[in-house]
């Protein structure tokens, strides 16, 4: 007679702070999307106007669905944009300080060590390994983009700022290589954001879905215990 699996007890995976930041995050950038395709359709072009631009844009002079807009038109879009970037900020600030103050950045950075371990997750991801690799609370392709992400917010925000007050802040403008080259990054910075959250919902649904109960709750009863 076989004996049944002893179930894994649940672990503390999520700390309040970290699940309240990761949702309302969410929701924030949901909209700040939305609100800036409101802008970029009052001028759907990259560069001075009737002029080039040195890189390739695959939306130049197209118009996204009204159901993707937010803001109905350019004030309205623009309303919401910044109302929403302070929460989107200060959001990020506060989860980058709670993970400095408790060391919980320790099993979410991205290290050398974890190239090799990343080559091995993306074989099994591609079905290229038969083995789920060993892994802690996060595996190494997950550190890659936490590690990534933070990056990318902090790009988002600052060309953000750049084309918000490009007199006021002129050198963080000529940083990124003048207005319209800061503009072009901001809108890069918002499709990389699309295609990392379309990835990491796939990926939660098909490799861990009890890492979603995990983000509500804070409790995650899964197939990898937490050992980082």
């Amino acid at each position: 007679m076989e004996s049944a699996e002893v179930p894994r007890p649940p672990v503390k995976r999520h700390h309040g702070i970290v699940r309240v930041a990761h949702w309302l995050n969410a929701v924030v950038l949901l909209g700040m999307i939305a609100s800036g395709l409101q802008i970029y359709g009052a001028f759907r072009h990259f560069g001075i106007r009737g002029g080039t631009f040195p890189f390739p844009n695959p939306f130049d002079g197209r118009s996204f669905p009204e159901w993707s807009r937010l803001g109905g038109w350019l004030a309205g879009g623009l309303l919401w944009h910044f109302a929403l970037a302070w929460p989107f900020v200060i959001t990020g600030l506060v989860y980058l300080f709670f993970l400095g103050l408790t060391g919980e950045w320790r099993p979410l950075l991205f290290r050398p060590r974890d190239v090799e371990p990343a080559v091995q997750m993306q074989l099994y991801y591609l079905r290229l390994r038969k083995e789920h690799p060993p892994q802690g609370k996060h595996n190494a392709l997950q550190k890659g983009a936490y590690t990534f992400i933070v990056f990318l917010g902090a790009l988002s925000a600052l060309t953000g700022f750049a084309i918000y007050k490009p007199v006021q802040l002129s050198w963080l403008t000529s940083l990124f290589g003048g207005y319209e080259l800061a503009r072009y990054w901001h809108f890069v910075a918002v499709w990389v954001f699309v295609g990392f959250t379309l990835l990491h919902v796939t990926l939660v649904f098909l490799v861990d879905p009890a890492s979603l109960r995990a983000m509500i709750t804070g409790w995650y009863r899964g197939r990898f215990p937490s050992h980082d």
